[in-house]
């Protein structure tokens, strides 16, 4: 369960986000969102994911997000029930209001972080943000200004066996042979979710200052990522709690051959290319 930023303030005016957190899928943003959410200086939507820039420029992406406003609120009200805790009336009030009428427009997206306490930093964090166009990220920066910007990222290989094995849990398969393995490995969704190649030069063109920031820490060093981090977003210190638990953890099983690997690596050989010449050779011990 995603820890979200606990203070409302139901007074609050319409603003825009002064941070965004992207990435590729897999690659520990839900992390980053249960660390954040416990700092009094940031606040999260209570969906985490706002799915704004996306809807307007990534008309594909329209219908599942239709779908994540209608299960969210409703995920957020069961929650609620489990814990025999009653429903703030103002958070009640607050997810209606976003949730009906005329929605994704650039008010309504301002009214998405209108409860953000005084002092606080409301943030978005979207992964899906990684993948906009080119006139989807110049429009990011033409509506956001200096917003600051995390970028995370996951070895394209080990985020793409991550990802496939989460799709073929929902989906409900369980591939048998190598050949069904190496089928598996030509879907273009493994690919298109972590194309670093084509999506992050787009966003340092309009985003020169923009935050890195490798899976990697994630394990070895949470502490000293989060001091870097704080840095970054100019926020104070915070004793965070359950920094070496992982979020949404992969259960064992659903390994693929290594035939399979050693195909996905073939693939993904280029992303790896573009990322030494980015950061540098050391950069790719540090993003696994």
């Amino acid at each position: 369960m995603i820890t979200i930023s606990p203070a409302f303030n139901p007074d609050g005016k319409p603003r825009k986000p002064g941070a965004l957190c992207i990435g590729a899928q897999k690659a520990g943003t839900s992390w980053l969102a249960q660390m954040l959410g416990q700092h009094p200086q940031i606040w999260i939507p209570p969906f985490k994911e706002v799915q704004f820039f996306n809807h307007r420029h990534i008309p594909e992406h329209r219908r599942w997000i239709r779908w994540h406003y209608r299960n969210k609120p409703k995920e957020i009200r069961d929650r609620h029930i489990k814990r025999e805790v009653p429903m703030p009336p103002e958070l009640d009030a607050y997810l209606d209001g976003l949730t009906t009428g005329q929605m994704f427009n650039r008010q309504w997206y301002k009214r998405v972080f209108a409860p953000t306490p005084r002092g606080a930093v409301p943030m978005d964090l979207t992964p899906e943000y990684s993948t906009l166009p080119e006139e989807g990220v110049e429009f990011v920066a033409r509506f956001l200004g200096n917003v600051k910007v995390l970028y995370l990222i996951r070895h394209p290989v080990d985020r793409a066996i991550s990802q496939l094995r989460m799709n073929l849990r929902r989906e409900k398969r369980n591939p048998k042979t190598v050949q069904d393995w190496l089928k598996e490995i030509e879907s273009p969704v493994l690919y298109s979710r972590g194309d670093y190649a084509a999506y992050l030069p787009r966003w340092r063109k309009h985003f020169p200052d923009m935050m890195v920031v490798p899976f990697g820490w994630i394990a070895r060093c949470p502490g000293e990522l989060m001091d870097a981090v704080e840095e970054y977003l100019d926020i104070g210190p915070y004793p965070y709690g359950n920094l070496r638990q992982k979020v949404f953890a992969s259960p064992s099983g659903l390994e693929p051959p290594a035939e399979a690997v050693e195909a996905l690596a073939e693939r993904m050989a280029p992303q790896i290319d573009f990322l030494k010449a980015e950061f540098g050779t050391d950069f790719i011990d540090e993003i696994r």
